[in-house]
């Protein structure tokens, strides 16, 4: 393959496109076709993409695997990982389909998962205060409550047991705290960090949580940076209630992944979320995937919100900047979509009227005005 070629151009960007099953096949191709637009109107970048036919469906059906051993070779090369989305409830059980993804983010280290919520003008939300939201969930990605850990004995009988382990390390609590710390204190924050955790009740992991920002802030690692831990069921009512005292929140595996759907459905729809799952040692390829689900029922019918998906490509382009990307290609994907958005020229979900397709060529027509 070329993307395994170090004597490829610096300009020169390998991906690895993961369209997966139901709509991601739908956003992932409309992705792309806003990608190749984006090359041509920005410049001084090509993006080398490779597309990886593993799905829960067609391919499960040929090989009895939604994705092959070697996932982890194959993909360790490229520059990044774009995901559609993974699940077919009615052919596989989500455990099955879910795994190449977590396979993916445990052994690339992509420990950290970030998740911003933000509202866009011209998108009506359910809150009845329409105050702006813009909040950032860093969502612990490789250990935790989603480490295979436990078992089932008895099955079947009156005396069937049922054991889940979470697995928390100082050094995996550590280094996600440390990232949101970074993140808050950063110029395009305001500053604040908040934890979330159910130490009350889970006394042995989440309050080692608790030991371990205490002593983060005790180093001094977090002076600039205004502080304060909750418990999840208090941070999800503040989520509606208030959202707009979030500016990033730091929280384990399994409450970053309730959160992120709660912080999405706050600011207008699923539709309009994205996602990152970093290395930030960068020695790993990242992955970006939009938050939603593989929605089969919609799958195929051309009715699906891309915005997400492009919105994680726009995150994407701006992880690949300090390896020469052009920073005016993150943006100007991020700014079509908001204009768009505040034209309502988008998909029904969002206050539109437009069909997958249309609303990608609406943003590629806005590209164009915008350059």
């Amino acid at each position: 393959r070329e993307c395994s070629s170090d004597a490829l151009p610096d300009s020169v960007f390998c991906i690895a496109a993961y369209p997966g099953d139901g709509i991601g096949v739908d956003v992932t191709r409309e992705t792309f076709r806003l990608l190749s637009e984006v090359e041509a109107v920005v410049g001084g970048f090509n993006l080398n993409v490779d597309w990886f036919p593993w799905n829960s469906t067609s391919y499960f059906d040929e090989h009895g695997v939604p994705a092959p051993d070697d996932l982890i070779q194959i993909l360790h090369g490229y520059d990044a990982i774009f995901l559609g989305a993974v699940g077919w409830p009615d052919a596989q059980e989500d455990g099955i389909t879910l795994e190449p993804l977590i396979r993916i983010r445990q052994s690339f280290d992509l420990f950290a998962c970030v998740r911003p919520a933000v509202t866009f003008k011209g998108v009506p939300h359910p809150l009845s205060s329409q105050e702006p939201i813009d909040l950032i969930v860093v969502r612990e990605n490789s250990e935790g409550e989603y480490v295979n850990i436990g078992g089932r004995f008895a099955s079947g009988t009156a005396n069937e047991i049922a054991v889940q382990s979470a697995v928390h390390t100082r050094r995996g609590v550590e280094r996600v705290l440390r990232f949101g710390l970074d993140l808050a204190a950063s110029p395009s924050r305001r500053g604040r960090l908040t934890m979330v955790t159910k130490s009350n009740a889970q006394r042995h992991g989440m309050g080692f949580w608790d030991d371990v920002l205490v002593d983060l802030v005790s180093s001094g690692v977090a002076d600039g940076v205004e502080v304060n831990k909750m418990h999840v069921d208090a941070a999800s009512m503040d989520m509606v209630r208030r959202p707009g005292s979030f500016d990033v929140i730091v929280a384990s595996n399994l409450f970053g992944d309730i959160l992120t759907d709660l912080s999405a459905a706050v600011t207008g729809s699923l539709g309009l979320a994205p996602s990152a799952n970093l290395d930030p040692t960068r020695r790993y390829p990242s992955l970006f995937e939009p938050v939603h689900g593989s929605a089969p029922d919609i799958a195929g019918k051309n009715v699906a919100n891309p915005f997400a998906a492009f919105l994680s490509a726009a995150s994407m382009l701006r992880w690949l900047e300090p390896n020469g990307m052009p920073p005016k290609a993150a943006a100007i994907i991020t700014e079509a979509v908001s204009s768009c958005l505040a034209q309502q020229e988008s998909t029904p979900d969002v206050g539109g009227q437009l069909s997958t397709v249309e609303a990608t060529s609406a943003v590629i027509k806005r590209l164009h005005t915008l350059q």
